[in-house]
């Protein structure tokens, strides 16, 4: 047995990998799998809570798979959540033991919830929007995840698993489940080159988010019409779209270029125009190393996707011993006696 410590993070199979998908976490992922038993999902049943296309999901899913393994994701530590199915019959187990109350005061469900509202296009919220906080804690607990690796908005959700697991234990009498730790590390927060105000999202348009596939030359365009200033800078304050464009670079692993403008910015001498061709540079030559990789993978779809099928086989068998013992301590039958 590894004595390597097991992390546990998923992503919702929502299209296009942006940038601040990337810097925000992904590559964050790649690094832990040196020093973790690493298990990382492609959550499509958590896609499922908002009106969605099941034509677009499945693509979706598959072309994160892909997008994921050329970023530098081992497949062996992958798995697409609907190829497990325990997943979901552990979170039915779980809606037993949280209240309606807590689920009701998740953040994410009012937020989401009044997005859907506002949006004008169907009064319509899933019960499912309500429920996948308890969906994420099997997501968790299934594999015992000592870590996870969480933004701050996604703090209340971790809480809430140790809450279930917490009430779990004590229901059953034993200490089954490991109380997961949040596990904060660097990452830097990458904002819409449009609008340095806000955060890069699909959600807001093209023009906020810049693809990691993207033409060399849309790259370059995107980076060329960045907004460096929305208007007076605090005094002694670097404007947002400045940072956001020398947190790109240092991000990147470009820190050549980010200490010799930064210099020239601490002496006033700064040219926006060095700056974003420096930040375009590095971002081309980053992307370039990513799309020969999916090139490279995808000229052959059906052994990729014969390689998750295989990695979410043998991820499931983890899961199917978590359940056979989390019905054995809760009163269920098995299948197998």
């Amino acid at each position: 047995m590894s004595d390597k410590k097991n992390v546990l993070s998923c992503i919702q199979p929502t299209g296009d990998m942006h940038l601040g998908n990337y810097f925000g976490a992904v590559k964050n992922w790649v690094d832990l799998q040196e020093n973790y038993n690493c298990y990382y999902g492609v959550v499509d049943y958590h896609a499922m809570t908002m009106p969605y296309d099941p034509k677009k999901l499945r693509n979706n899913t598959w072309e994160l798979i892909y997008n994921l393994i050329a970023v530098g994701i081992e497949p062996k530590n992958l798995f697409i959540q609907s190829l497990i199915p325990e997943h979901a019959e552990l979170c039915w187990i779980f809606n037993c033991y949280c209240s309606y109350g807590h689920l009701s005061r998740m953040t994410q469900f009012k937020d989401k919830s009044q997005q859907s509202k506002s949006s004008g296009k169907e009064d319509f919220i899933s019960a499912g929007l309500l429920d996948y906080p308890v969906l994420q804690a099997a997501d968790i607990l299934m594999y015992h995840a000592d870590f996870v690796p969480v933004g701050k908005d996604q703090e209340q959700h971790l809480e809430l698993s140790r809450a279930i697991a917490q009430r779990f234990n004590n229901q059953v009498g034993k200490e089954y489940f490991v109380l997961p730790e949040t596990l904060f590390t660097e990452t830097p927060k990458i904002k819409s080159t449009a609008d340095p105000s806000r955060k890069m999202s699909k959600s807001a348009g093209e023009k906020h988010y810049i693809s990691i596939f993207s033409e060399e030359a849309r790259i370059r365009k995107q980076v060329r019409s960045a907004v460096t200033d929305l208007g007076e800078p605090e005094a002694g304050k670097m404007s947002e779209g400045v940072e956001n464009l020398f947190t790109l670079l240092r991000a990147s692993g470009n820190m050549s270029d980010h200490d010799n403008l930064m210099t020239e910015y601490n002496k006033g001498a700064l040219k926006y125009v060095e700056l974003k061709d420096a930040v375009g540079e590095t971002l081309v030559n980053l992307t370039n190393t990513f799309k020969e990789k999916k090139a490279e993978i995808t000229a052959d779809k059906r052994e990729i996707k014969y390689q998750i099928k295989q990695s979410s086989e043998e991820i499931r068998k983890i899961a199917q011993n978590t359940l056979k013992e989390v019905k054995d301590l809760t009163g269920l039958l098995n299948v197998k006696f």
